[in-house]
């Protein structure tokens, strides 16, 4: 009897994978806690890995991965896997940023919108008794411009959601040409005229050596005053540290923080410590646990769709 194919899922992942898995035949080990370094000890077993951010296929762990024919990576951010040494080695990589595209979209847009409209204040002070409606007066969407840097998955959905609000959008991605197309509300645009023109930019890139610290002091002296920044891609994309400065010379009015440098909050320097507690501290500043993917609709989402790509 030929032994069954072993793939191992290091994450919380939808049920569905699971038993899709095992329907077309194979032997599933799914350990959501597993670390990194057990990883190592067990990958030369497994013909498919399925990962999360805390897995990091890099060159070191695939060559232990002597049978290893697939990688699938829940989400997008495909920085964590050496992608080059895993096409010599023919193992395949797949993402799944079209499952939770929607959810990243969803969760800027009322990012954004509690930002605008001051919902986290007039929320905390009607809870502690505090009826304060002038202090409460928040600010329209509506006849802004919005600026979108990256229009695959994420960007585009995000274009959607600002279809009804009455807001021209300005789109920018390096690598598309006549993306815009079917979009009336959207204008095919290039850096400079987005940081020129935008009350808002939203940025929905993947982290690469061209993107990293992206969005620092430059970049944001460069944009009109009074920009509102929107992060939920990468958090090295963004320096918080040049935010920080900007917001405290009224260049930038607020910010919508998904994503962070380190996400490790039980690692983070004294430097470190300083920068967010000071963005911590204002009122223009609403931030989240890099949830912007994060949905129950998204965690089946993502497991349907690296399914369906592994299965070819």
């Amino acid at each position: 009897m030929t032994a069954k194919k072993q793939v191992l899922i290091t994450d919380h992942v939808h049920q569905c994978l699971i038993e899709g898995f095992q329907s077309d035949g194979y032997e599933v080990t799914h350990k959501p806690k597993m670390t990194l370094s057990e990883v190592h000890d067990v990958i030369h077993m497994y013909h498919g890995i399925i990962v999360n951010s805390k897995i990091i296929c890099k060159k070191e762990l695939l060559d232990k991965a002597i049978q290893l024919e697939f990688i699938g990576r829940l989400g997008s951010g495909l920085e964590i896997i050496d992608l080059d040494y895993a096409v010599s080695k023919n193992i395949a990589v797949h993402s799944a940023p079209e499952g939770n595209c929607n959810a990243v979209a969803e969760h800027a847009m009322g990012m954004l919108l509690t930002l605008f409209n001051k919902i986290n204040l007039a929320n905390a002070e009607v809870k502690a008794f505090d009826w304060n409606r002038e202090k409460s007066r928040g600010v329209e969407l509506s006849g802004k411009t919005v600026g979108i840097v990256g229009f695959g998955h994420t960007g585009s959905s995000f274009a959607k959601k600002l279809a009804g609000f009455d807001v021209k959008v300005l789109a920018y991605d390096k690598y598309k040409t006549d993306y815009t197309a079917g979009f009336d509300h959207i204008q095919e645009s290039n850096p400079e005229e987005i940081q020129k023109h935008s009350d808002v930019i939203s940025f929905h890139l993947p982290l690469t050596e061209e993107t990293h610290f992206m969005v620092d002091q430059d970049y944001l002296m460069n944009c009109k005053d009074g920009v509102y920044i929107i992060n939920t891609c990468r958090g090295k994309v963004l320096k918080l540290e040049d935010l920080l400065f900007a917001m405290s010379i009224k260049k930038v009015a607020g910010a919508c923080l998904d994503v962070f440098e380190n996400e490790k909050f039980e690692t983070i320097s004294l430097s470190e410590k300083v920068v967010l507690t000071k963005l911590f501290q204002l009122d223009e500043v609403i931030v989240t646990p890099h949830v912007a993917g994060w949905t129950h609709e998204s965690l089946r989402k993502i497991a349907e769709t690296l399914l369906f790509k592994i299965r070819g």
